[in-house]
């Protein structure tokens, strides 16, 4: 595998996914840390969107629910270079009927190399980071070579 240089802007693309248990918690996450997240690009899946931009008047963009697809909305959007940044409140002492979806969208979050937060203590470090307001390189698979000999 071939791997090229990105870089990850000043101003994130975040996205904001929570398990039912978690919601409540990322939405008074959101509230406290919302001087620095209205500095950022927000998307959230569908009901965790909606109660982020209750709770703390941010702009989110909200897409499907979590198991009606979003998680894999979110996926995609990593896959096309269109999210920085995930932070996934999720609940390991419960189980999802849509736990391979999370599955997939944390190996995608780990396969295009951007930031991820499993859980409040991680997402306060990645948001009080240095890095934070600052373009940060990164490194991220090189898929040029796989397609074109795909296309042929």
């Amino acid at each position: 595998m071939k791997y090229t240089q990105a870089k990850i802007p000043a101003t994130k693309r975040i996205a904001l996914v929570a398990h039912d248990g978690k919601k409540s918690s990322m939405a008074n996450w959101c509230k406290k840390h919302r001087a620095v997240l209205v500095q950022h690009i927000l998307s959230a899946t569908g009901t965790t969107g909606a109660l982020i931009a209750s709770k703390s008047e941010l702009e989110v963009t909200q897409l499907m629910s979590g198991p009606m697809g979003g998680d894999q909305q979110i996926g995609a959007k990593i896959a096309e270079q269109q999210i920085d940044m995930l932070i996934f409140f999720w609940d390991p002492l419960s189980s999802q009927p849509h736990d391979p979806d999370v599955k997939a969208l944390l190996r995608l979050a780990a396969v295009w190399n951007i930031p991820v937060a499993c859980n409040e203590a991680s997402a306060d470090m990645l948001l009080t980071s240095t890095l934070m307001n600052t373009e940060l390189p990164r490194t991220q698979p090189d898929y040029s070579a796989y397609i074109s000999n795909r296309i042929r």
